[in-house]
Protein backbone atom coordinates (compact mmCIF):
# COMPACT_ATOMS: atom_id res chain seq x y z
CA UNK A 1 0.00 0.00 0.00
CA UNK A 2 1.52 3.50 -0.92
CA UNK A 3 0.22 6.53 0.56
CA UNK A 4 1.61 10.17 -0.81
CA UNK A 5 2.86 12.60 1.53
CA UNK A 6 4.24 15.33 -0.68
CA UNK A 7 6.41 15.34 -3.53
CA UNK A 8 8.96 14.11 -2.46
CA UNK A 9 7.78 11.68 0.42
CA UNK A 10 5.65 8.98 0.23
CA UNK A 11 4.77 5.50 2.58
CA UNK A 12 5.10 2.31 1.37
CA UNK A 13 3.46 -0.23 4.05
CA UNK A 14 3.63 2.42 6.90
CA UNK A 15 7.32 3.01 5.84
CA UNK A 16 8.64 6.00 5.28
CA UNK A 17 10.00 6.06 2.23
CA UNK A 18 11.57 8.59 -0.06
CA UNK A 19 10.82 9.34 -4.10
CA UNK A 20 12.84 11.44 -6.97
CA UNK A 21 10.14 12.01 -9.83
CA UNK A 22 12.36 12.91 -12.01
CA UNK A 23 14.18 9.31 -11.51
CA UNK A 24 11.06 7.26 -11.06
CA UNK A 25 7.90 9.37 -12.40
CA UNK A 26 5.42 10.38 -10.04
CA UNK A 27 4.01 8.57 -6.85
CA UNK A 28 0.56 8.41 -6.61
CA UNK A 29 -1.98 7.11 -4.25
CA UNK A 30 -1.75 2.88 -3.90
CA UNK A 31 0.90 2.61 -6.99
CA UNK A 32 2.96 -0.22 -7.00
CA UNK A 33 6.57 0.63 -6.59
CA UNK A 34 9.65 -1.42 -5.61
CA UNK A 35 11.72 0.46 -2.59
CA UNK A 36 15.38 -0.15 -2.14
CA UNK A 37 15.58 -1.02 1.97
CA UNK A 38 19.29 -1.33 2.65
CA UNK A 39 20.12 2.10 4.54
CA UNK A 40 17.81 1.55 6.50
CA UNK A 41 18.03 -1.93 7.40
CA UNK A 42 21.75 -0.93 7.82
CA UNK A 43 20.87 1.46 10.79
CA UNK A 44 22.91 4.01 8.86
CA UNK A 45 22.53 8.04 10.65
CA UNK A 46 21.05 9.64 7.50
CA UNK A 47 19.47 6.00 6.51
CA UNK A 48 16.19 5.87 8.30
CA UNK A 49 13.81 5.51 5.48
CA UNK A 50 13.43 3.56 2.30
CA UNK A 51 13.81 4.70 -0.95
CA UNK A 52 11.99 4.54 -4.27
CA UNK A 53 13.61 2.17 -6.33
CA UNK A 54 10.96 1.95 -9.70
CA UNK A 55 7.23 3.19 -10.11
CA UNK A 56 5.66 0.13 -11.69
CA UNK A 57 2.47 1.47 -11.88
CA UNK A 58 3.63 4.82 -14.25
CA UNK A 59 7.02 5.23 -14.13
CA UNK A 60 8.84 2.43 -16.93
CA UNK A 61 7.70 4.97 -19.79
CA UNK A 62 9.52 7.99 -18.84
CA UNK A 63 10.24 10.12 -21.83
CA UNK A 64 13.77 11.88 -21.64
CA UNK A 65 13.89 16.02 -20.97
CA UNK A 66 13.45 17.91 -24.05
CA UNK A 67 17.00 17.95 -25.62
CA UNK A 68 18.74 15.89 -24.01
CA UNK A 69 21.41 13.93 -24.49
CA UNK A 70 23.56 13.39 -21.43
CA UNK A 71 22.79 10.43 -18.97
CA UNK A 72 22.34 10.87 -15.37
CA UNK A 73 24.03 7.59 -13.40
CA UNK A 74 25.18 6.81 -16.64
CA UNK A 75 25.20 3.00 -17.48
CA UNK A 76 23.69 2.39 -13.92
CA UNK A 77 20.46 0.22 -14.33
CA UNK A 78 18.73 3.80 -13.33
CA UNK A 79 19.94 5.79 -15.41
CA UNK A 80 18.20 8.63 -17.64
CA UNK A 81 19.02 11.80 -19.98
CA UNK A 82 19.10 15.05 -18.63
CA UNK A 83 19.57 18.48 -20.21
CA UNK A 84 22.95 19.47 -18.22
CA UNK A 85 23.56 23.13 -17.63
CA UNK A 86 26.72 23.20 -19.43
CA UNK A 87 24.49 23.21 -22.68
CA UNK A 88 22.71 25.77 -22.52
CA UNK A 89 24.86 28.27 -20.13
CA UNK A 90 28.22 27.72 -19.56
CA UNK A 91 28.38 30.16 -16.39
CA UNK A 92 31.50 32.94 -15.97
CA UNK A 93 34.66 32.96 -17.75
CA UNK A 94 36.72 33.04 -14.48
CA UNK A 95 36.09 32.78 -10.70
CA UNK A 96 37.42 36.37 -10.83
CA UNK A 97 38.18 35.87 -6.67
CA UNK A 98 34.90 34.39 -5.88
CA UNK A 99 35.16 32.69 -2.37
CA UNK A 100 33.93 29.73 -2.09
CA UNK A 101 33.21 27.61 1.27
CA UNK A 102 34.74 24.13 1.11
CA UNK A 103 32.07 22.01 3.65
CA UNK A 104 33.23 18.37 3.82
CA UNK A 105 30.07 17.49 6.02
CA UNK A 106 26.49 18.28 5.11
CA UNK A 107 26.02 19.88 8.35
CA UNK A 108 28.20 22.65 8.18
CA UNK A 109 26.15 24.22 5.27
CA UNK A 110 23.58 26.03 7.35
CA UNK A 111 25.91 28.18 9.63
CA UNK A 112 28.49 28.72 6.82
CA UNK A 113 25.02 29.88 5.08
CA UNK A 114 24.07 32.24 8.11
CA UNK A 115 27.10 34.04 8.32
CA UNK A 116 26.48 34.92 4.08
CA UNK A 117 22.81 36.51 4.66
CA UNK A 118 22.51 39.30 2.99
CA UNK A 119 24.53 37.83 -0.04
CA UNK A 120 23.94 36.12 -2.96
CA UNK A 121 25.14 32.67 -1.93
CA UNK A 122 25.00 29.51 -4.52
CA UNK A 123 24.83 26.15 -3.50
CA UNK A 124 27.16 23.51 -5.29
CA UNK A 125 26.68 19.80 -3.91
CA UNK A 126 29.60 16.82 -4.75
CA UNK A 127 29.96 13.71 -4.38
CA UNK A 128 30.67 12.68 -1.03
CA UNK A 129 27.69 11.94 0.54
CA UNK A 130 23.86 11.92 -0.97
CA UNK A 131 23.50 12.39 -4.68
CA UNK A 132 20.26 13.76 -4.80
CA UNK A 133 20.18 17.53 -3.89
CA UNK A 134 16.43 17.60 -3.18
CA UNK A 135 16.93 15.14 -0.24
CA UNK A 136 18.85 17.91 2.33
CA UNK A 137 15.78 19.99 4.70
CA UNK A 138 18.99 22.37 5.04
CA UNK A 139 19.68 23.60 1.21
CA UNK A 140 15.14 23.31 1.00
CA UNK A 141 15.39 25.61 4.19
CA UNK A 142 18.01 28.04 2.68
CA UNK A 143 17.31 31.38 0.94
CA UNK A 144 20.02 30.81 -2.47
CA UNK A 145 20.68 32.60 -5.80
CA UNK A 146 21.13 29.04 -7.02
CA UNK A 147 20.87 25.07 -6.35
CA UNK A 148 23.48 23.53 -8.41
CA UNK A 149 24.66 19.54 -8.83
CA UNK A 150 27.45 18.23 -10.18
CA UNK A 151 27.51 14.52 -11.67
CA UNK A 152 27.25 12.11 -10.48
CA UNK A 153 24.76 13.93 -7.97
CA UNK A 154 21.52 15.50 -9.50
CA UNK A 155 18.86 17.81 -9.09
CA UNK A 156 18.39 21.56 -8.52
CA UNK A 157 18.67 24.20 -10.04
CA UNK A 158 21.13 23.09 -12.54
CA UNK A 159 22.74 19.79 -13.22
CA UNK A 160 26.21 20.05 -13.99
CA UNK A 161 29.03 17.83 -15.39
CA UNK A 162 31.85 18.87 -13.58
CA UNK A 163 33.10 20.85 -10.43
CA UNK A 164 34.89 23.33 -12.31
CA UNK A 165 31.30 23.94 -14.72
CA UNK A 166 29.32 24.00 -11.40
CA UNK A 167 31.54 27.13 -9.82
CA UNK A 168 31.80 28.47 -13.19
CA UNK A 169 27.77 28.92 -13.25
CA UNK A 170 27.77 29.73 -9.76
CA UNK A 171 30.28 32.88 -10.17
CA UNK A 172 27.91 33.92 -12.86
CA UNK A 173 25.05 33.73 -10.09
CA UNK A 174 25.79 34.83 -6.69
CA UNK A 175 28.72 36.63 -4.90
CA UNK A 176 29.73 33.85 -3.36
CA UNK A 177 29.33 29.71 -3.22
CA UNK A 178 29.03 27.35 -0.67
CA UNK A 179 30.38 23.47 -2.08
CA UNK A 180 29.41 20.62 -0.41
CA UNK A 181 28.83 17.07 -0.10
CA UNK A 182 25.20 16.02 0.65
CA UNK A 183 23.89 14.53 3.49
CA UNK A 184 25.42 11.12 4.58
CA UNK A 185 29.05 11.36 3.95
CA UNK A 186 30.91 8.09 3.23
CA UNK A 187 33.47 6.95 5.82
CA UNK A 188 35.80 4.18 5.76
CA UNK A 189 38.03 5.33 8.93
CA UNK A 190 41.22 5.54 6.19
CA UNK A 191 42.81 8.54 5.79
CA UNK A 192 41.64 9.00 2.23
CA UNK A 193 38.95 7.05 1.91
CA UNK A 194 35.86 9.40 2.65
CA UNK A 195 33.55 11.92 1.24
CA UNK A 196 35.29 14.70 2.26
CA UNK A 197 38.36 14.23 -0.20
CA UNK A 198 35.83 15.75 -3.07
CA UNK A 199 36.53 19.24 -1.51
CA UNK A 200 40.36 19.25 -2.53
CA UNK A 201 39.06 18.68 -6.07
CA UNK A 202 37.00 21.27 -5.63
CA UNK A 203 39.76 23.58 -3.43
CA UNK A 204 41.94 22.77 -6.53
CA UNK A 205 39.42 23.78 -9.36
CA UNK A 206 38.87 27.00 -7.10
CA UNK A 207 42.43 28.04 -7.20
CA UNK A 208 42.99 26.97 -10.85
CA UNK A 209 39.61 29.23 -12.32
CA UNK A 210 40.92 32.25 -10.02
CA UNK A 211 38.80 32.03 -6.66
CA UNK A 212 39.78 31.86 -3.13
CA UNK A 213 38.58 28.45 -0.81
CA UNK A 214 37.82 28.78 2.76
CA UNK A 215 37.70 25.51 4.14
CA UNK A 216 35.47 24.95 6.77
CA UNK A 217 37.32 22.89 9.45
CA UNK A 218 35.17 20.01 10.65
CA UNK A 219 35.57 20.10 14.67
CA UNK A 220 33.88 18.31 17.17
CA UNK A 221 33.72 18.13 21.24
CA UNK A 222 31.83 15.08 21.35
CA UNK A 223 32.32 12.45 18.79
CA UNK A 224 33.43 9.37 20.63
CA UNK A 225 35.83 8.10 17.71
CA UNK A 226 39.50 9.83 18.33
CA UNK A 227 39.95 10.62 14.87
CA UNK A 228 36.80 12.85 14.68
CA UNK A 229 37.49 14.59 18.39
CA UNK A 230 38.80 18.04 17.82
CA UNK A 231 39.76 18.67 14.49
CA UNK A 232 38.48 15.54 12.18
CA UNK A 233 41.70 13.81 10.41
CA UNK A 234 38.92 14.68 7.02
CA UNK A 235 40.24 18.08 7.79
CA UNK A 236 43.83 17.25 7.40
CA UNK A 237 43.47 15.03 4.40
CA UNK A 238 42.09 17.33 2.38
CA UNK A 239 44.72 19.91 3.01
CA UNK A 240 47.20 17.06 2.26
CA UNK A 241 45.69 17.22 -0.99
CA UNK A 242 45.18 20.92 -1.66
CA UNK A 243 48.25 22.17 -4.46
CA UNK A 244 47.15 25.67 -3.48
CA UNK A 245 46.49 28.43 -0.17
CA UNK A 246 43.52 27.70 1.15
CA UNK A 247 41.88 29.14 3.95
CA UNK A 248 40.85 27.16 7.63
CA UNK A 249 38.35 28.12 9.88
CA UNK A 250 39.04 28.11 13.52
CA UNK A 251 36.14 27.94 16.32
CA UNK A 252 37.36 30.89 18.39
CA UNK A 253 36.46 33.11 14.80
CA UNK A 254 32.79 31.93 15.14
CA UNK A 255 31.46 34.79 17.59
CA UNK A 256 27.48 35.26 17.36
CA UNK A 257 27.19 31.81 15.68
CA UNK A 258 24.33 31.35 17.75
CA UNK A 259 22.54 34.30 17.24
CA UNK A 260 23.05 34.12 13.94
CA UNK A 261 21.92 30.26 13.21
CA UNK A 262 18.77 31.05 15.26
CA UNK A 263 15.53 28.84 13.51
CA UNK A 264 18.09 26.99 11.30
CA UNK A 265 18.13 23.32 11.10
CA UNK A 266 21.55 22.62 12.65
CA UNK A 267 22.78 19.07 13.56
CA UNK A 268 25.79 17.14 13.15
CA UNK A 269 25.72 13.23 13.58
CA UNK A 270 22.50 13.45 15.40
CA UNK A 271 24.16 15.46 17.85
CA UNK A 272 22.85 19.11 18.42
CA UNK A 273 24.58 22.83 19.30
CA UNK A 274 24.32 22.70 22.56
CA UNK A 275 26.49 19.26 21.94
CA UNK A 276 28.72 19.96 19.46
CA UNK A 277 29.16 24.11 19.72
CA UNK A 278 32.79 23.72 18.37
CA UNK A 279 31.65 22.24 15.19
CA UNK A 280 28.89 24.87 14.20
CA UNK A 281 31.19 27.50 15.51
CA UNK A 282 33.89 26.44 13.09
CA UNK A 283 31.09 25.89 10.17
CA UNK A 284 29.83 29.61 11.03
CA UNK A 285 33.53 30.93 11.01
CA UNK A 286 34.27 29.79 7.64
CA UNK A 287 31.59 31.77 6.07
CA UNK A 288 32.59 34.84 7.90
CA UNK A 289 36.18 34.18 6.10
CA UNK A 290 34.42 34.29 2.97
CA UNK A 291 32.05 36.98 3.42
CA UNK A 292 35.27 39.16 4.37
CA UNK A 293 36.56 38.06 0.52
CA UNK A 294 33.90 39.12 -1.24
CA UNK A 295 34.47 41.17 -4.20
Amino acid sequence: MTRVVDALHCEVDGVASVVYPDVTGPVEEDDDVLVNVQARELGLGSGGFDIVYANLTRGLGLDPEKSAHVMALPYAPGQWAVRHAEEDDRGADTLDGLPVVLCTVHSQVAPAWAALRGLRVAYVQVAGGALPLELSDTVRALELAARISVAPCFGGDARCVSIASGLLLAAARAQVAICSVGPGIVGTASRFGHGAVSLADAANVTTALGGVPVLAARVSDADERERHRGTSHHTQAVLDLCLGEVAVSRPDDGEGWREACHGLPLAHMGRGPDEEPSHFAAAYAAGRLAAERVR
